[in-house]
């Protein structure tokens, strides 16, 4: 199953500010190029950002994030879109607990096909557990470092 874990050392609400701030998704999320616009009311319920996901050098293909459910600041349900490969839906999960320097976040990612993707899912989630994990990781990155001026990845 395609569900992939990370301890980021910074608290709960950073953490779930970063996923509902869509102008960071192309600084640490895999394939993500950039935002083209971001629904009024984000990260409401049926609120979308608009994106292009890149695909090999500089190809790229515009699409669409929705957001299928939101408990603030623990739970992020998103519908994501690129195609022509299909839609997916993203599960962010995060539970606080007490570090050693303060409090810090783990995050849960959980990814499934949907549609007509959905009887791939035992193909395709080793795929998706390695992009997620790199996500994460830069996610985490992202956060410690607080740059959003690097280029993104």
């Amino acid at each position: 199953m395609a569900i992939v874990h990370r301890t980021i050392a910074r608290p709960c609400r950073d953490v779930f500010d970063a996923l509902t701030t869509p102008e960071t998704y192309p600084h640490w999320l895999v394939g993500a190029r950039d935002i083209r616009s971001v629904d009024e009311g984000w990260p409401a319920v049926d609120t979308a950002f608009h994106h292009r996901v890149g695909l090999v050098g500089p190809l790229k293909v515009a699409d669409l994030t929705k957001v299928l459910a939101v408990e603030e600041p623990n739970l992020l349900d998103l519908e994501v879109r690129a195609r022509p490969f299909g839609r997916g839906r993203a599960t962010f999960r995060l539970r606080e607990e007490p570090g050693p320097t303060g409090p810090r976040t783990v995050v849960e990612l959980e990814e499934v096909p949907l549609g007509l993707l959905a009887p791939t899912k035992p193909l395709v989630d080793p795929l998706t557990a390695i992009r997620n994990r790199r996500s994460l990781a830069q996610l985490d990155d992202f956060l410690l470092t607080g740059d959003s001026h690097r280029a993104p990845g």
